[in-house]
């Protein structure tokens, strides 16, 4: 194994430990939310680390097969986060609520 190989396998390897410690982080995140918001943006990310993970894989055994598959992963991520986000906001949104009347427009009209 030459020089050039060996740095290349212990860049892989720490970047496979920091995808893995990642995502111990991002699991704890999920976890303990503390908001519906929180977990939907941790299972964004739980997706990026998927796609890094199977992009380390595919780096270490010099195989292009996962490409497609990380395309189709970041496809539904991006879909995912979206719709969630959308349904947080429709929760989320105000009501209106009829306000109650003003204390000049109950009384009769003087003529």
């Amino acid at each position: 194994m030459t020089a050039p190989e060996r740095v290349d396998q212990a860049l892989l390897t720490c970047a496979v430990v920091l995808i893995l410690i990642a995502g111990g982080l991002l699991l704890a995140r999920i976890w303990r939310g503390p908001s519906m918001l929180d977990r939907a943006i941790s299972l964004d990310v739980c997706a990026a680390l998927i796609i890094a993970g199977l992009a380390a894989k595919s780096a270490f055994t010099r195989d292009p097969f996962y490409f497609p598959i990380m395309l189709v992963l970041a496809f539904l991520g991006f879909t995912g986060s979206v719709g969630i986000a959308r349904f947080i906001a429709v929760r989320d949104r105000p009501r209106h609520l009829p306000s109650p009347p003003h204390p000049d427009d109950t009384q009769e009209d003087p003529r």
